[in-house]
């Protein structure tokens, strides 16, 4: 009997505010889960599924569970001012910025159905965002001891272009990475990024001196993580 489901359904929300999108993401998720522990009080093998959803942020302000408010650096008249929410999150991780132009991917995977490895989860991830970053000749790489996604790691120049920050309960993910790809990247001016001080922030457009389609470079991103996964990924709608 195959009690492993490698199939995944990767549903692009397009623009979507964040709390829209996190309610869609709470929804799967407990599905995932309940059906986790039927099967577990139960005794049988229903399977479950996995998503990939795609979304573009309004612009927000995320702070995750391990994160320190004080790295907000305006307070909530000026957030008014500019348009920008902000959400405290039970994502791992400190603070972040989403908005337009930047490619956020919340998978919400059932790890029994690939592997039970949150470190290997999360090196998955990054490897997914390194191998399509090499695709445009930009060289990526992780950075000793920090989550993400990095260029010019280890040096003075170093400079993050996709943040990670993840959630998991009985081996069911959720949150996940946010590439920059043509963000505008003052609104990391306002924020202490993922909590690190004395390191900047870049993105694909930046480093290639232009623009890149958002939907070639989601395939891209979709292809590398179907390769990494061994699991065949597959256009979806709610």
């Amino acid at each position: 009997m195959n009690t492993k489901n490698r199939k995944v359904a990767v549903i692009d929300l397009g623009y979507s505010p964040y709390n829209e999108a996190l309610t869609i993401q709470e929804k799967l998720f407990n599905q995932i889960i309940s059906v986790k522990r039927k099967n577990r009080a139960n005794g049988k093998h229903e399977l479950t599924n996995n998503y990939l959803l795609w979304v573009e942020h309004a612009a927000v302000y995320t702070l995750g569970k391990s994160g320190k408010s004080e790295h907000l650096l305006l307070d909530q008249q000026r957030l008014e001012e500019k348009g920008i929410e902000f959400f405290t999150s039970n994502r791992g991780g400190d603070i972040t910025f989403h908005g337009p132009g930047q490619i956020v991917g919340y998978p919400i995977f059932d790890l029994d159905n690939f592997f039970t490895d949150i470190h290997k989860y999360l090196r998955f991830l990054e490897q997914a965002v390194i191998n399509t970053l090499s695709e445009y000749d930009i060289k990526a790489s992780i950075s000793k001891g920090e989550t993400g996604v990095w260029l010019d790691a280890e040096t003075p120049f170093a400079r993050k272009i996709c943040a990670l920050g993840v959630r998991a309960s009985r081996w069911v993910t959720m949150h996940g990475f946010a590439l920059n790809v043509t963000t505008d990247l003052s609104y990391f001016d306002h924020i202490i990024p993922c909590g690190i001080k004395g390191k900047g922030v870049t993105s694909m457009a930046k480093e290639l001196g232009k623009k890149i389609p958002m939907k070639e470079v989601q395939d891209k991103l979709k292809h590398h993580l179907a390769l990494l996964f061994n699991a065949r990924f597959k256009d979806a709608t709610l």
